[in-house]
C-alpha cells in the first residue's frame, strides 16, 4: 500500500510539473479566413525584433499558422495592401481571425482576452477623429499600463502617426516604464522617444549608420551637400513613390548639391532593388526587410509613410515630413 501511495504521489508531482511547463512553452496557433481574398500572402513579424519576418499563405481565403513560443509576444499581421493588425500571442493558445478584404478595419480576432479587447478598441476608434482616438488611447494606457495592448497602442497611435506629438508620446512611454520597471525594452524605448523630441527643426541630423541594398556602408556623414535629405518610401505607397521620383529628377539637375539617403520599408529586398534599378536611383537606399523594425527609423524619427527630413549644409534640420508640393517648393527655394 505504501509503495502504491508513493507511486501515486510521484505521478501527481510529475503531472503538475508537466502542466506548469506547458504554460511556459507551447505552440501558438493562428487560424482564419478572409472573404474576397482567395489566394495570397500575409506578412507576420514580432514587434521590437522579437520574431523574424515570415509569410502566411492563404488558400481559398483560409489560412493557418503555428509559432513555437516560450513567452507571450506581440505580432503584427500585414495585409497585401499593407494595412496592419496586431496579434497578441501566448504559448499554447489558439486564435481565430475572421474578416472581409473590403472592410479590414472590422476584422474580428477571437480566442484570447487580449485579442478580444484589442478588437473592441479597434472597432471603437475606427470612426473617431484623430483627437478623439488620442484621448481614448491615452485613457487606455493610463488605466492599463501593464497590458501588452498598451505597448502596441503607444507605438501605433503616438509614435507612428502623421502628426506625432513626441512630448505626449514620451509622457505615455513613461507611464508604461514606471508601471513595468523590469522591462528593459521600455527603458530603451523611453530614451528613443526622448531622442525624437530633439530631432526637430533647428537641430542637427541624428548620427546613424547602416548597410544599403548593395551591402555598402552608409551613414549620416554622407549627407554633406548644400541640401541633404533622408526619405522614407515603399513600393506600395503611391505618395512616397512620387516623392522618390521627384527627388530623382532634382538629383539629376543639381548633382552633388543635393545629397539623399533613402529608407525603403519593403519586406521584399528584391522588389526594392527592382524599383531602384527601374528608376535608375543612384543614391544609397537602406532596405533590410524589417519594415517598421528597421533600426535606422528609431535613430532618425521617421515614423510615418511617406516621411522625410531636410537639412542644410551644416546638417541642421530645416524641414520635416514635406508632401510632394511642399518638397518641390522647398528645394526650389534652397537650390536655385
Amino acid at each position: 500500500m505504501i509503495k502504491g501511495r508513493t507511486l501515486f504521489v510521484a505521478l501527481s508531482i510529475c503531472l503538475l510539473f508537466m502542466a506548469s511547463c506547458s504554460q511556459k512553452s507551447g505552440v501558438f496557433r493562428i487560424q482564419g479566413s478572409f472573404k474576397g481574398m482567395n489566394q495570397g500572402e500575409l506578412y507576420i513579424y514580432g514587434t521590437y525584433g522579437s520574431h523574424k519576418l515570415d509569410t502566411i499563405s492563404l488558400q481559398k481565403g483560409e489560412f493557418e499558422y503555428r509559432i513555437p513560443l516560450e513567452d507571450t509576444l506581440t505580432f503584427v499581421l500585414v495585409f497585401p495592401n499593407f494595412s496592419e493588425l496586431p496579434v497578441f500571442a501566448m504559448p499554447g493558445a489558439t486564435i481565430t481571425i475572421e474578416g472581409d478584404a473590403t472592410h479590414l478595419k472590422e476584422t474580428q480576432i477571437k480566442g484570447t482576452a487580449e485579442n478580444k479587447e484589442m478588437t473592441a478598441f479597434r472597432l471603437q476608434t475606427s470612426q473617431m477623429t484623430p483627437p478623439e482616438v488620442i484621448k481614448v488611447a491615452s485613457d487606455f494606457i493610463k488605466e492599463n499600463p501593464t497590458s501588452p495592448l498598451s505597448r502596441y497602442i503607444l507605438d501605433r497611435y503616438f509614435i507612428r502617426t502623421p502628426e506625432a506629438d513626441y512630448q505626449l508620446a514620451h509622457e505615455m512611454t513613461e507611464v508604461l516604464r514606471l508601471a513595468n520597471p523590469e522591462d528593459e525594452g521600455l527603458a530603451q524605448l523611453s530614451k528613443q522617444v526622448e531622442g525624437l523630441k530633439i530631432n526637430q527643426k533647428g537641430l542637427k541630423i541624428p548620427t546613424f549608420s547602416a548597410k544599403d541594398v548593395n551591402g555598402n556602408s552608409v551613414s549620416s556623414s554622407d549627407l554633406n551637400g548644400k541640401v541633404n535629405i533622408i526619405t522614407l518610401w515603399a513600393t506600395y505607397n503611391y505618395e512616397s513613390m512620387s516623392i522618390q521620383n521627384l527627388l530623382n529628377r532634382l538629383k539629376s539637375k543639381y548633382g552633388d548639391d543635393l545629397k539623399i539617403i533613402s529608407v525603403c520599408l519593403d519586406a521584399n529586398l528584391k522588389e526594392c532593388q527592382r524599383i531602384i534599378g527601374r528608376d535608375s536611383i543612384k543614391w544609397s537606399t537602406v532596405c533590410d526587410g524589417q519594415m517598421w523594425e528597421t533600426p535606422i527609423l528609431q535613430k532618425t524619427g521617421l515614423t510615418y509613410l511617406p516621411d522625410n527630413i531636410v537639412a542644410d549644409a551644416q546638417g541642421k534640420i530645416i524641414a520635416r515630413r514635406l508632401n510632394y508640393q511642399k518638397m518641390t517648393d522647398k528645394l526650389k527655394e534652397l537650390l536655385e
